[in-house]
């Protein structure tokens, strides 16, 4: 039996060891490397482009094939510019930013705060981090930026240069702007959208007329999204470019509180089916609320730099549909026939970054265990329903018709699984190798093979291995890698 290391690294040395892996193994590649990157940009390699589908797949498969009331939409990224006057993210989507004076760099205020905090915590000054948590809250809900300032001053907080000379702290919009048309002097302001959620609104009315949904029925999207973030950081936990997968739950007006109930616990059921420790996993309720909200709370999951949130649940009540409405002028209400009248339906949404979920899974998977030689090998324990490559075929050697034998059963199972087939180097190395990957099952073609048509199945997790005969590889994969087994836990 191996024995695991992975809990003896610090947060911050395993999330330094899980960035270094993505890279070597193909998940995520800065972005522009030749050119010397591009901020808080990154380009999804060979297989983190599998692991990110694959996580899509589980939660669009979870929201829209499993719910006969709710159903898809794929709006796009450029939008009349007046629905982002409408949604307020115009007027209000910003940041509270501050510079400091010596080494001119830029911080978000409220980061710089968060960071004291999980230090206070980490020093077991519990009493200290929960007054800071509260009175930042404060702050942001009374949009406070003095008292920000204030508090990063009384905290002593420096920059990363260990500078404390610091300006005010100042509101930044986030939105990315560009010009349209033909002709630039005649070109119109649009925007990049920085949330998924208006185009579902929007389309309201064209999706539950054409679907001929009743209330309560829900409208499922995943899409780029874009905010000019000053402070990003963290890898790919904060990004310019990022994509999200959305839904947006239409209610009566009076109902949003219990579907609000139970959609916040239904995706968290989401989370934990995938096999997840659930004390990785908390709720934090929001102390100041967006506009448009009468409930907001975000799931949060342990990464190794702190619990962050990785998912929103949010009432939204009419807001959204409400401001389109008098902003477009057209009407943007439902006839009820049950009750005989129109109003315009509440909203309760579910907000996930498709991005972060990768980013936890990564963190959640990657393991270190000692051999009983005294090795260390290094596992991506990922689900194997989300694995990038699902089953590896390993032929012993290259000669005796080994190689031949391997690429059949190969060419057998590619259209059912993504498969990898792999003939260089030792067997224990290429073992190694789809470890570090993430392949749940090796399939290791032998001399027995050609004889009795049997082969050595190894098992990730475990490093088991089982001598099954080919004629049975097909059904084991199917019930392994069947994703309906997981979708029933939710």
């Amino acid at each position: 039996m191996a024995n695991q290391q992975k809990n003896t690294l610090s947060g911050e040395e395993l999330f330094k060891r899980v960035i270094s892996h993505a890279k070597e193994y193909g998940y995520v590649f800065p972005s522009s490397e030749i050119y010397e990157g591009l901020g808080a940009i990154y380009d999804y390699g060979q297989n983190g482009v599998e692991l990110k589908k694959n996580i899509k797949e589980y939660w669009w498969k979870s929201m829209v094939q499993l719910h006969e009331n709710i159903v898809g939409l794929d709006s796009a990224i450029f939008m009349h510019p007046k629905i982002w006057q409408a949604s307020g993210h115009v007027d209000s989507f910003s940041d509270p930013l501050i510079d400091n004076k010596d080494s001119k760099k830029r911080y978000r205020a409220d980061v710089l705060i968060e960071d004291k905090i999980l230090q206070y915590e980490r020093k077991g000054k519990t009493d200290k981090a929960t007054q800071l948590q509260l009175q930042m809250e404060a702050c942001l809900a009374n949009n406070d930026l003095p008292g920000l300032k204030t508090l990063i001053e009384e905290n002593e907080i420096a920059d990363e240069t260990g500078s404390k000379n610091w300006t005010d702290v100042r509101q930044f919009n986030l939105m990315f702007s560009t010009q349209m048309g033909s002709v630039a002097e005649n070109a119109g302001e649009v925007y990049l959208r920085p949330e998924t959620a208006q185009g579902i609104f929007v389309n309201f009315l064209n999706v539950q007329k054409t679907s001929r949904q009743k209330i309560p029925f829900g409208i499922a999207q995943i899409g780029k999204a874009f905010r000019n973030e000053i402070v990003a950081r963290q890898f790919i936990f904060r990004m310019r470019e990022f994509e999200q997968m959305e839904m947006q739950f239409f209610v009566r007006p009076g109902d949003e509180l219990q579907w609000y109930e139970y959609w916040k616990e239904k995706r968290l059921r989401w989370h934990l089916s995938l096999g997840i420790a659930p004390e990785k996993y908390k709720f934090h309720d929001h102390a100041k609320l967006a506009h448009y909200a009468n409930a907001a709370l975000d799931i949060e999951y342990e990464f190794p730099f702190g619990f962050k949130e990785v998912e929103g649940v949010h009432s939204r009540t009419d807001f959204d549909l409400k401001r389109h409405q008098e902003f477009s002028g057209k009407k943007l209400q439902y006839f009820d026939p049950e009750l005989n009248q129109n109003y315009i339906p509440f909203v309760v949404e579910t907000s996930i970054g498709a991005d972060r979920m990768f980013l936890l899974i990564l963190c959640n998977a990657y393991t270190e265990e000692t051999l009983e030689d005294n090795s260390v090998r290094v596992v991506m324990k990922i689900p194997p329903v989300l694995a990038p490559i699902k089953v590896a075929i390993l032929p012993l050697m290259k000669k005796d018709g080994l190689a031949e034998k391997a690429r059949a059963i190969f060419e057998d199972l590619k259209y059912s699984h993504m498969c990898q087939y792999d003939e260089k180097d030792a067997i224990g190395k290429r073992y190694r190798r789809q470890d570090a990957i993430g392949t749940p099952y090796c399939i290791t073609i032998d001399h027995q093979t050609l004889e009795d048509e049997t082969v050595t199945l190894r098992y990730r997790d475990s490093m088991e291995q089982v001598r099954i005969h080919t004629s049975q590889l097909k059904a084991i994969m199917a019930e392994e890698l069947n994703m309906d087994n997981l979708l029933r836990k939710i």
